[in-house]
This record gives C-alpha cells, structure tokens and sequence, in this order.
C-alpha cells in the first residue's frame, strides 16, 4: 500500500478512536446527571463520587484509572473536549497501541501523583492530567525520537497551548494541579520508556560498504 493511503489510515483510526473516547466521556457524564455532588453518607452516590481518587486510601487506589474517566459536571468536561481530542489526535497518528500504551503511563503516574499529594478528605476526577500528559508527550516526543516531523508538532502545540503550563501550579481553588503537574510528568516520561527502538535488539546493525556489497570475510588491508 502506498505509504499515503498508510498515513490516511492512521489519520481515520487515531480520529475514530479519540470521538469514541470522547463520546464515553459525555455518556459518562449524563448518567451522573450531568451536575453531581459528593455528598457524605449517600448510599447511591454519582460515579463521579463513588470512583473519584481520595488520596491515601488504600482500598481505592485503583480508582486513579476510572477517575480519568469522570467529571464534576458537563461544564467540567466541555473544559477538557477539545484539547483532549486534539492532543490524543495528534498523539495516536503514530499507532493506536503506542498511544495507549502512552495514555496508560500519564493516568497512572497522574493518578498516582493525586493520590499521594492531594488534600485529604479530596475528590479528584477527570481528563485534565490525561490532557497534561499527551500535551508533554507531544513536546517531549520529537526531540527524544531527532525526528523532524514531530519536533514541529511539538514546537506549534506549544505555540498554540503553551499557556496550560500555568495550570501545573496552585493557583486556582478547586483544581487539581496535582494532576496536571503529574500527567505532565508522566507524559515526559512516556516519550522517553516508549521511544521507538528503545528495545535491545531493535536497532539495525550498522554495515560497512564491504557488507553491502555482499562479500564475505575481512575487506582488504585488515585483520580477520
């Protein structure tokens, strides 16, 4: 298949892909009622309150996944659409399963982070350290791999989004820079452990010209 129609193909499964992640999230958020509150002792609380991360709670430390997922509301999530789709995008036309792979390092390192340094007695949901994480990977990503492409993508996503950067800093009520700071961190950090070639073994052998030409034994003028 020409190397286009290869590149179409990844253009329509990563677009496909982030419309129905972003279509989970809406469905998500309209069975909480689209307004959710965490109140204490309700037996039959929304998703958002049940499957939110509360820091140092052992028995729900695997909520850092499902929390990704959820939202205080559908103000809330309309915030977090548009970058979300737009980074996602531009972060799976590389593969489908790198992104996930990529997608599942930044909620786990951003979940992780919230659960450890957040406020007690906290609720923290939604897709904002995922939008941190991929926006690092972006920037990250290009120079890590010396590719150009990719170091473009990452210098206009900064040009155009850099201004979430101040959103790693406390300096808003009832937002989480903890997750933002750690999905940043953690999507950084996926750029570097999921580099293309990273694998023993992944690397071509470098030849010499003697190689490439198909002869055997030592070129001439050196030892065997």
């Amino acid at each position: 298949m020409p190397y286009g129609g290869t590149r179409g193909r990844r253009a329509l499964a990563a677009g496909a892909l982030m419309l129905a992640w972003l279509g989970l999230l809406w469905i998500l958020a309209a069975a909480d009622g689209g307004d959710p509150y965490c109140l204490p002792f309700d037996y039959d609380p929304p998703l958002v309150c049940d499957y939110g991360i509360e820091p140092r709670d052992t028995g729900g430390l695997l909520d850092i996944y499902p929390a990704a997922f959820l939202h205080f509301g559908f103000d809330h999530l309309a915030a977090n659409s548009w970058p979300l789709v737009i980074f996602g995008f531009l972060a799976a036309l590389r593969g489908i399963a790198r992104f996930l792979a990529v997608s599942f390092v930044i909620i786990t390192v951003s979940g992780l982070g919230v659960w450890l340094t957040a406020s007690g007695g906290s609720i923290t949901a939604g897709a904002s350290g995922v939008v941190f994480g991929l926006f690092g990977y972006l920037l990250a990503r290009g120079f890590v791999e010396r590719n150009a492409l990719d170091i473009t993508v990452g210098l206009t996503v900064f040009l155009l989004y850099g201004s979430l950067l101040w959103g790693v800093l406390p300096t808003q009520n009832g937002v989480s820079w903890q997750g933002h700071l750690f999905g940043l961190l953690g999507g950084v950090a996926s750029a570097f452990w999921l580099r293309r070639g990273d694998r023993a073994g992944t690397r071509p052998r470098r030849r010499s010209v003697w190689d490439r030409r198909g002869l055997t034994g030592p070129p001439p003028g050196h030892p065997g």
